[in-house]
């Protein structure tokens, strides 16, 4: 989440790269190999579905327009989302994904913050649930 913030924050300039393992170093020195990559992955993940999770987010909030929304919880958001659509469902099921996004959200943005961040992933979760399968 902090590098993706750090990137969004800055413009969308920086390189999200630098910006990853300068995290990973800074909060991260005793992680092991596998939770370094799982960063990795995520990050290089959003950036990658960007575009789309952003008007998934637009989407699901019609009411806030994404430039309004807080840069701690559109980042939140797009991490969420990408878990959501994107992330392997056994190693972070749906729920604990949306979870994890409401604790980020209530840690670093604040409570009302927390309850946004639920109504659009469980939207979202809600309407991936009800497509057929296949």
């Amino acid at each position: 989440m902090q590098t993706l913030y750090q990137w969004d924050f800055a413009g969308r300039k920086d390189d999200p790269s630098e910006l990853t393992e300068n995290n990973i170093e800074e909060f991260g020195p005793g992680l092991q190999d596998e939770n370094k990559e799982f960063v990795r992955t995520l990050v290089k993940g959003v950036l990658l579905h960007h575009d789309k999770i952003d008007r998934i987010i637009e989407q699901a909030a019609p009411e806030w327009p994404l430039e309004q929304i807080t840069t701690v919880d559109r980042n939140v958001l797009r991490l969420g989302l990408f878990e959501l659509l994107y992330g392997n469902k056994e190693e972070v099921p749906p729920k604990v994904a949306i979870n994890e996004a409401i604790e980020l959200a209530k840690n670093f943005s604040g409570e009302s913050s927390g309850k946004f961040v639920n109504g659009v992933l469980g939207t979202v979760y809600r309407e991936l649930e009800e497509q057929p399968e296949g």
